[in-house]
């Protein structure tokens, strides 16, 4: 029988600014760790540290733009544009754009703070 998810559950964003996290399936919501699906909105000049995860990390930006800066140089997403980060590699996001990013991020497998191997602050 499928399982309806009737609401997401905030999670607390790393970074500078606050930024808002709608986790829809993932270890938080729905005790699922194949997956996560999160709904985020980014502040314009938000960033987070580096991270180097265990997971693919799948991006679809909706509103703005969203940098992806990785060891070769920065991908700006624009809205209408997705990103795939490949697990291991080194990448750190940003909203630096006039009005922020809204995006979904979808993680295989689920998101997780023991995985997500981020920067020393």
């Amino acid at each position: 029988m499928p399982t309806l998810v009737k609401q997401p559950t905030r999670i607390t964003a790393q970074g500078n600014k606050p930024k808002l996290i709608d986790e829809y399936v993932g270890r938080v919501n729905t005790d699922t760790a194949g997956l996560s699906l999160a709904h985020m909105r980014s502040p314009q000049g938000w960033e987070e540290p580096g991270q180097r995860p265990e997971f693919d990390e799948f991006t679809l930006v909706f509103k703005g733009m969203l940098r992806v800066r990785h060891e070769g140089g920065a991908i700006d997403v624009a809205a209408g544009q997705a990103v795939i980060a490949h697990r291991g590699e080194w990448i750190q996001y940003s909203t630096p754009a006039e009005g922020g990013a809204e995006y979904i991020a979808v993680c295989l497998p689920a998101f997780s703070m023991n995985t997500v191997h981020r920067d020393d602050q």
